[in-house]
């Protein structure tokens, strides 16, 4: 049976040894479930990429037990760094961090920096201190699903992509949904990688100081291709109104659509349609189980209403983007 109770402590202590002899588990964190291998082990770490199918180059997130254990793989932690992790450890933001010379080479792709992040969700802390009383500084965990496709955020859907040989740790629906805030704390002045669930605002808030946008300069992250977080169907997003008219002319619809809108479409007897939230936390919670339940239903596109472009929204929106890219 690959699921495994995440709350059992003699399950934990067992994927705990798993993980300090260099293989994987997966497990759930707040954002959505990660493919874990100790990361100080760079032949463990290669077990993730292969087993994605995932480029070497492209790095990974390194879950930590908290800032004392960032400083394992962090060279330095700068001021804004340590506010960050001040504010929202444990919780959905990674940092960009100078990376501890002879660790996490594969982890952080071959580059000089490497993501740390302190998960929040309680299976994972547990399963980190199991592993950190076992000699393990933190897991490198991207998600847990073939590289590029849509992340997991049940137990099942890990299950799905990788079947019965890999330990999955089921803590049940993550309750964000989507990944976690990526700030590069490398240059001095705190920039933003990946938007996630945390509005710009309330990052800028911690840190006393504007976050800069991504540049030429940014160290590569995770998440960071223009096509991500893809389901098997088509993607097309709409404006509310550019919706309202496609779904007017029933004859041009294409064969096995499904719709993800505020409001039912008019005469949709028979289409796959799904409400889409008002809030953008709601949103982020149900946005990849969504599209999975879209491919399992056997749809071929997918038409999505693409919410305000307001600050609260930047997270999903950039998931969205991306899914369609």
């Amino acid at each position: 049976m690959p699921i495994l109770p995440g709350d059992d402590p003699a399950t934990l202590q067992a994927a705990a040894r798993r993980i300090a002899e260099g293989r994987l588990v997966a497990f759930p964190t707040e954002t959505v479930y990660g493919l874990g291998a100790r990361a100080d082990d760079d032949p463990a770490v290669a077990r993730i990429f292969e087993a994605k199918g995932r480029p070497s180059d492209h790095p990974l997130i390194v879950h930590v037990t908290g800032l004392d254990a960032a400083q394992a793989f962090a060279a330095t932690l700068d001021e804004p760094a340590r506010r960050l992790a001040a504010a929202f450890w444990p919780g959905p933001v990674t940092l960009i961090v100078p990376r501890a010379p002879g660790v996490g080479a594969a982890a952080a792709g071959g580059q000089a920096s490497i993501g740390l992040r302190c998960p929040a969700h309680p299976v994972a802390q547990a399963l980190l201190q199991r592993a950190a009383a076992l000699g393990v500084a933190g897991i490198a965990a991207p998600s847990a699903n073939r590289f590029g496709r849509v992340s997991p955020t049940q137990a099942s859907h890990v299950a799905d992509e990788f079947g019965d040989e890999l330990w999955v740790l089921d803590g049940g629906a993550c309750p964000v949904g989507i990944e976690s805030s990526i700030v590069d704390c490398t240059r001095g002045r705190p920039v933003l990688l990946r938007p996630g669930l945390l509005p710009r605002a309330v990052l800028e808030a911690a840190l006393g100081q504007p976050v800069l946008a991504r540049d030429a300069q940014a160290p590569r992250a995770s998440g960071d291709q223009a096509s991500h977080y893809a389901p098997v169907a088509r993607v097309r997003l709409f404006e509310p109104a550019a919706l309202a008219a496609a779904l007017g002319a029933p004859a041009a619809w294409p064969s096995d659509l499904a719709v993800y809108s505020r409001t039912c479409p008019a005469g949709a007897t028979g289409l796959r349609w799904r409400a889409l939230p008002d809030a953008p936390a709601a949103v982020a919670r149900e946005l990849f189980a969504a599209l999975r339940e879209f491919d399992a239903a056997g749809a071929r596109e997918i038409w999505i209403e693409q919410p305000p472009d307001t600050p609260d929204w930047e997270g999903v929106r950039d998931r969205l983007r991306r899914a369609a890219a």
